[in-house]
């Protein structure tokens, strides 16, 4: 049986989106009401990019998180904040459906990748 890739959040059918942070699993890099930039298109993603995605067992809920590895057609994510768990550790692989590559909002910077 073919693997079926969901849809792209509507959220995110443009090829620059706007997406609020929420909640502290990506601090220190980005911290909760960050506004960050998406880019759906472009390069492919690489370990230790920070991703806007969706977990396959959990396809109602859009998360920020770094990329590890590529697994089973999806990506193994991870938080930057080693305290909480919410990422590939409790929900198993994502699909990446877009690359951050900015905050605008409130600190203004590039969001770089950083070796795992």
């Amino acid at each position: 049986m073919p693997h079926h890739h969901p849809a792209v959040p509507p959220r995110l059918r443009r090829p620059l989106t706007a997406v609020l942070v929420t909640g502290p699993s990506m601090a220190p890099t980005l911290r909760h009401g960050d506004a960050v930039l998406v880019r759906r298109d472009g390069r492919p993603v690489r370990p230790g990019d920070v991703v806007v995605a969706v977990f396959r067992s959990r396809p109602e809920l859009l998360v920020v998180k770094r990329a590890v590895h590529a697994q089973d057609g999806g990506w193994w994510l991870r938080g930057d904040n080693d305290l909480v768990t919410d990422d590939s550790r409790a929900y198993g692989v994502a699909d990446v459906h877009g690359r951050v590559l900015f905050r605008y909002w409130p600190r203004p910077g590039r969001v770089r990748p950083r070796p795992l």
